[in-house]
Order: structure tokens, then sequence, then C-alpha cells
């Protein structure tokens, strides 16, 4: 197996990005990491060198660059190279914590997407409670959406969730204002109705505050919508943390009260870290693209390898062809 990574892409990079694949090439060593990016400033914090490539480039995407004019005209940009060595069959899937425009760009004209698939949707796994987390899309990929893109969404969800996560019958639902079948506008009220005809356990709507309570397992939304709720639910965690801590250091006494729960604080922290959950997909391509977060640490990009090696490992890719082909058959 091999994956290939834009080393130069984040807010961290190279030196996160080449932590994480260090740690990984030790944990994985049935897989071999291919490196797009300067290979000087790679090399300060490689250890790895047994089952990792360096392909040397200087060009990057930045965060200021459009989208489709730099995939379009920098051709040697390392996130540009990593998605063309999948695109030749040089790699099997890719990652990068870069320009999240870029990349979707780079996966829609240079990686391609899959035949029947109207919109690729942009797919990261949000915590819950319950510590099981949720499969959310299309979280930005698409700001508008059609009911049928909405159930093209469930299907690729259902698959990730069934191969990757290990879930039997993903519970599917419908991100809504109310749980009644007729709440909703336009698009959530067509859609109910293809959700509930289609091959999927469809529990129906849920709200947007039932969301990290774990009662579904995949949630579809309009990339609009996603994208809100993703950056609200982001915004609220590290407000709520940042108060949590203001609280606990604000007096003696709840100083020695903190000490006393500092266990339990690290596991709270723990249970609600994006880092611990891998990467977004990038669902409805020919092969797994995957964004990390652009301030992802070691253990973010570790953790989307991980996740980027499962969907290699269970033909994610191929599965959604196959469950396409069938629906349209």
């Amino acid at each position: 197996m091999k994956i290939a990574i834009d080393a130069m892409g984040g807010d961290h990079a190279p030196e996160e990005i080449i932590q994480g694949v260090n740690r990984a090439s030790q944990d994985f060593s049935d897989t071999e990491f291919l490196l797009f990016g300067d290979e000087a400033q790679i090399l300060k914090y490689l250890t790895a060198h047994n089952n990792v490539q360096i392909i040397h480039t200087v060009e990057k995407i930045e965060a200021t660059d459009e989208p489709v004019k730099a995939i379009r005209r920098k051709r040697d940009a390392s996130m540009v190279m990593m998605a063309q060595a999948v695109k030749n069959g040089e790699a099997d899937a890719c990652i990068s914590a870069g320009n999240t425009g870029a990349l979707m760009a780079a996966g829609l004209f240079i990686v391609g997407r899959i035949k029947g698939i109207d919109r690729p949707a942009l797919a990261p796994t949000l915590p819950t409670l319950d510590g099981k987390g949720f499969v959310m899309l299309d979280l930005g990929a698409n700001a508008d959406a059609k009911p049928e893109h909405l159930l093209q969404y469930a299907i690729m969800g259902n698959i990730y969730a069934q191969k990757v996560r290990g879930i039997k019958a993903p519970r599917v639902a419908l991100l809504n204002i109310g749980s009644e079948e007729n709440k909703g506008n336009d698009l959530t009220k067509k859609a109910f109705e293809l959700l509930k005809n289609a091959n999927l356990n469809f529990i129906g709507n849920i709200e947007s505050r039932e969301l990290l309570e774990g009662h579904a397992d995949v949630v579809v939304t309009d990339g609009f919508t996603g994208n809100v709720v993703l950056k609200s639910i982001e915004g609220t965690a590290s407000t709520v943390f940042s108060m949590l801590k203001n609280v606990l250091t604000g007096s003696l006494k709840n100083k020695l009260a903190a000490g006393l729960l500092m266990s339990d604080l690290k596991d709270l922290k723990k249970m609600m870290d994006y880092t611990e959950y891998g990467g977004a997909c990038l669902f409805g391509l020919d092969a797994p693209v995957i964004k990390a977060h652009g301030s992802s640490n070691a253990n973010a990009i570790y953790h989307a390898i991980r996740q980027t090696r499962e969907m290699v490992r269970h033909q994610i890719s191929e599965t959604i062809k196959d469950a396409v082909d069938e629906g349209r058959s």
C-alpha cells in the first residue's frame, strides 16, 4: 500500500506532518509513504527512512491561493504532484492539511470523480458523548445540493460507516429543524422521501442540538448548512474549554479542585479531540482523498494515515462504485 502526503500543506507543515509520518512508519511497516515537498525541510524532521520516499518540490499552494487557478497553474506544487501520483496509480490514496478548496479541486480534476456521483462530499467524523463519533456529510464541498445528492451522500456515508468504522447497520439521519417528517424546506422534505425509500437504516430527521448525543452514525445535509454546523461545534467546544479553564484557575480553591479533576478533564478533552478521529474524507472520488485539519498536529496526521489505510484496505472507493452501478442498473 502506498499513501501520498502533501508535506507542505497546513499551518504547522512540514514539522507536524513529518512527525506524524515518523510515528505511522513504525506502526504501519506494510505501508510506503510518498512525501511531496521541500526535501531539505522534510529531512530536518524525518527519522523514518525504510518505507519513506521524498519527491522534491519547492512549490506549494498557499492558503490564500484561489483553488482552481492554483491547481491549474502550480503544476509542481506539492499538493498537485501528490494528487497526480494517485491519478497515475503510483499511490493508492493521498492526504493533505493544506488549502481545502484546492484539495477538493485536485480531487475532482486530477484524481477524478466516480461515474454516477454528481458531487463529491466532504465528510469528517465528529465526536459524540459516548466516544464513538459519527460521520457527517457534506460539510463544505458543495454549498448547494439537490435531494438526490443527499441520497448519494447517505449511501457513501453508510458504506464508510460499515467498512471502516465497523458498524453493521449504521443509523442514517437527515439534519433538519425538527424531528417530524413534514418539517424543513423543500430540499429536506424531498430528501426525506428518498431516504425513507432507500435501502438504508434511515431513522428520520435529527436536530443539530442532538448531533453530539450519539443518536446517529451517519448524518447528511447540504454543504452550506454542514459547514456552518461544523464551525459552530468547533467554536463552542473551544469556548467552553476556555471558560472552564478560567473558572478552574480563578482562585486557590478552584485550583485545588482542578488538581483533583485533572485526570477526568484530560479524558473529556480527549473525547472531544478531533485529532483522534482522523481527517475529513472526500467521498465520491476514484481513490481516497483525505483532508486533514489545517491546524493538524502530529497526532492528527497519524490518525489521518490510520484512517486512510482502512479506506484503502476496505476498498471504499470501489465499493461506492459498485453501489452506484447497482443503483443505476
